[in-house]
C-alpha cells in the first residue's frame, strides 16, 4: 500500500508533521549541557560564550543535508556512506571504518551520562548506591526502546524537552535577583572571538558536544525516514510531481530542524551562563562523583536551598534524555553499520528491528560497564566530545558529497542555502582544524 501524501503547505500543517528534531533536541541537551558546557563555563567564565552559540548555528546546515538525503533516498545512512565512491576495505566503505574507529571514545561518552543519572538518583534517593542506579537505569532505558518503535521515542523525547527547558529558563530568570546577576558586559565580553590557549582542549571538545554533533547529525537519518517523509515522498520516478513533493517535505524537514536548533540554542546558552556566572567566581569546576553537587548550586543559589530537589528533577531529565535517545539512536546505526560490514543482518524489516533490539541492550549494558570502571563521568564526556569534533570533519565531506554528487539536479538549492552551508562547512572545519593541531 503506497504511502504516498502531498506535503501541507501552512505553517500550522508543517507543525503537525514534526518529530525528529524533537529526539535530536532530547538528545543534545544532556551529555553537552549540563556537564561540557556548564564546566566550560565554570573554568572559562563568560569568554568562550561566542563559541557555544556558535556551535549550535552553524551545524544545522549539515542536518538539513542529512535530513534530505533520507528524503530522496529512501534508505539508511550507513547504506549511503556505503554507496560513496573511494577506498573499501572488505564489504565497508572507509567512512564506515573511520567512524567505528571513533566510537571507542564516543561509548565512554555516554558511559559518562550513565554515571550522570545515577548519581543524580543516588542524591535523590541515597539509600541506592551509585552502582546500582546506572545498572537500574540502562536495563529499564534498554527496557523501553528495544522494540525499536518510533512513537514512544518521540514522545518520551518531547516530555523531557519540556521539563528540562522549564527549569533551566526559570533557573536563569531568577538570578537576575541575586549576586550573581549577569550584566551586559559580562555578555559582550563572551561576544568577542578569543580563544585562550589553556582552554582550547576543553573548547575543542566542548564545540563537538554541544549544539547538533556529528552524531545527531547521522541519527537525523533514521528519524526522518522513521517519521515517514521518505515514505511520504515516494520513490523518485524522475516525475515533476515527485520532485514538488520532494521540496514540500524538504520544507517540513527544514522546519522540524530550525526548530529544534531553537530549543537546544537557548537552553545550551543557559546553561552556559549560569556556569559561567555561579560556578566561575568561585572556582568550582565540575569533576568526578562532585559533579552533580557542584552544578546544584547553580540552582541553589539562584533559587535557594529549597531548590536543589527541582535541580535534580531537572538534572535528570536533561541526562536521562540523553541515555534515552541515544540508546535508541545508537542501535540503529550500529546495527545499519554492522549489517554493511557483513557482521549482522539488516536487509529485511524482520532484520532490521532484530538487529536493533539486540544492540538496544548490548550497547547500554557496556556504556554501564565502562562507567562502572573509570568513574570518573566528566572526564568521560569531554573525551567523547572531542572525538564528536572529529566525527565532524566526516560528516563535512559526507554532507559535500550529498550536496554536489547525490542530491538530484531538479532538488537544486537556492543560492541563499549554499552561502549558509558554506559557512557551515568553513566555520567547522576552521574550529575543528584550529583545535586538533593545538591539542597535537
Amino acid at each position: 500500500m503506497s504511502k504516498i501524501l502531498s506535503p501541507p503547505t501552512t505553517f500550522t500543517g508543517r507543525l503537525r508533521y514534526l518529530g525528529p528534531g524533537f529526539i535530536l533536541s532530547a538528545a543534545i541537551v544532556g551529555s553537552g549541557e549540563l556537564i561540557a558546557t556548564t564546566a566550560l563555563g565554570a573554568k572559562a567564565g563568560f569568554v568562550m560564550f561566542w563559541l557555544i552559540i556558535l556551535s549550535c548555528l552553524v551545524k544545522v546546515a549539515l542536518q538539513l543535508e542529512f535530513g534530505k538525503n533520507a528524503i530522496y533516498t529512501g534508505t539508511f545512512i550507513m547504506h549511503n556512506f556505503n554507496n560513496l565512491p573511494g577506498l573499501r576495505l572488505g564489504k565497508a566503505h572507509w567512512s564506515i571504518w573511520l567512524w567505528l574507529s571513533l566510537q571507542g571514545l564516543k561509548l565512554l561518552q555516554v558511559g559518562g551520562i550513565v554515571g550522570g543519572t545515577a548519581i543524580v538518583l543516588h542524591m535523590a534517593f541515597p539509600l541506592v548506591s551509585v552502582n546500582f542506579w546506572a545498572i537500574i537505569s540502562v536495563l529499564i532505558t534498554s527496557f523501553w526502546v528495544y522494540k525499536g518503535n518510533y512513537g514512544p521515542v518521540e514522545k518520551g523525547s518531547l516530555v523531557m524537552i519540556i521539563l528540562f527547558t522549564v527549569v533551566i529558563l526559570i533557573s536563569v530568570i531568577s538570578l537576575q535577583w541575586t549576586q550573581y546577576a549577569i550584566h551586559w558586559p559580562q555578555i559582550e565580553s563572551g561576544l568577542r572571538f578569543s580563544l585562550p590557549t589553556a582552554m582550547v582542549a576543553t573548547a575543542f571538545g566542548a564545540f563537538g558536544i554541544t549544539g547538533v554533533g556529528g552524531d545527531e547529525i547521522m541519527y537525523y537519518n533514521y528519524w526522518c525516514i522513521e517519521k515517514g517523509y521518505a515514505a511520504y515522498t515516494g520513490p523518485n520516478d524522475g516525475s515533476k510531481e515527485w520532485s514538488e513533493r520532494a521540496r514540500g517535505w524538504f520544507q517540513v524537514m527544514y522546519l522540524d530542524a530550525v526548530m529544534s536548533m531553537v530549543v537546544y540554542t537557548i537552553v545550551t546558552a543557559a546553561f552556559y551562563l549560569l556556569g559561567a556566572a555561579v560556578l566561575h567566581s568561585g572556582g568550582n569546576v565540575p569533576e568526578g562523583y562532585g559533579m552533580v553537587e557542584t552544578l546544584s548550586r547553580i540552582f541553589t543559589e539562584t533559587l535557594g536551598p529549597w531548590a536543589k530537589n527541582i535541580f535534580l528533577i531537572g538534572a535528570f531529565f536533561v541526562l536521562y534524555s540523553t541515555l534515552f535517545t541515544a540508546a535508541a539512536s545508537w542501535a540503529r546505526v550500529w546495527a545499519d553499520a554492522f549489517g554493511q560490514i557483513g557482521w549482522m543482518k539488516f536487509e529485511s524489516s524482520r532484520e532490521q528491528k532484530r538487529s536493533i533490539g539486540i544492540l538496544s541492550w548490548v550497547l547500554p549494558i557496556a556504556w554501564c560497564l565502562l562507567f562502572l570502571f573509570f568513574q570518573a563521568p566528566v572526564m568521560m564526556v569531554i573525551v567523547g566530545g572531542i572525538a564528536t569534533s572529529v566525527l565532524l570533519l566526516l560528516v563535512v565531506y559526507v554532507s559535500l558529497m550529498f550536496r554536489y554528487r547525490e542530491l538530484p539536479v531538479t532538488l537544486k538549492p537556492s543560492a541563499t542555502y549554499d552561502v549558509f552551508f558554506w559557512i557551515s562547512v568553513l566555520s567547522i572545519l576552521f574550529v575543528s582544524g584550529y583545535g586538533i593541531v593545538q591539542i597535537m
